[in-house]
C-alpha cells in the first residue's frame, strides 16, 4: 500500500537522497522545486531556463522527449503547470520536467531547438490551453479550426462552449 509520508519533497530532500542522479546533478544549479514520489523523479524549473534545463537533462543522457503536456489549476495561482516527460533509454531513468506558469503571463519559450519532436505537442498546448510558446517555428492551432474562439481545456472555458 502506498504511504503518501514516503515521498519527498523540495530540492534539498530530493537532491540529498540522489545525489548521483544524471538530471539532478545536471539541473542542481537551474531548479525550483523538485519531488520524488513513486520511484518518479519531478524537478520545477523558472520558464526562462526550460530551454537549459532540456539541454542540460540531454547532455546527461536524457535523450527522447516522450511529451509536453499543460494543466489547468484555475482558480489557483499559478494556474498552468507545463510538464515535460523525458527519458533516458541507457540510463533507463525518465524525469519530469515542470513550468509553472501565471495565467496573466501564460508564455514559455519553445524547446524545439532541443528536441524537434516537441512541435506537435507545444501547437497542442498553445491550441487547447492557450499558452504561447515563444520561438516556435509554426504556432498555430493543430486540433480545433483556425477561427475557433477560446481554449476548451481552460478550466473557465464554458461547457458548451461560447454562443
Amino acid at each position: 500500500m502506498y504511504d503518501p509520508a514516503s515521498a519527498l519533497v523540495g530540492t534539498e530532500a530530493v537532491f540529498a537522497a540522489h545525489p548521483e542522479n544524471p538530471a539532478v546533478v545536471a539541473l542542481t544549479s537551474i531548479a525550483t522545486d523538485a519531488k520524488f514520489d513513486r520511484g518518479e523523479l519531478s524537478i520545477t524549473v523558472p520558464r526562462e531556463s526550460i530551454v537549459a534545463a532540456c539541454q542540460a537533462v540531454q547532455s546527461a543522457g536524457y535523450n527522447f522527449l516522450e511529451d509536453v503536456t499543460a494543466v489547468d489549476w484555475y482558480p489557483s495561482k499559478p494556474r498552468f503547470q507545463i510538464t515535460y516527460h523525458i527519458l533516458s533509454h541507457s540510463l533507463k531513468a525518465r524525469v519530469r520536467l515542470i513550468v509553472r506558469l501565471d495565467g496573466s503571463d501564460a508564455s514559455v519559450d519553445s524547446i524545439t531547438g532541443v528536441w524537434p519532436s516537441a512541435n506537435f505537442y507545444e501547437r497542442e498546448v498553445f491550441d487547447l490551453f492557450g499558452v504561447h510558446i515563444g520561438g516556435h517555428p509554426n504556432l498555430k492551432r493543430i486540433m480545433m479550426p483556425e477561427d475557433w474562439e477560446g481554449h476548451p481545456l481552460r478550466k473557465d472555458y464554458p461547457v458548451e462552449g461560447y454562443r
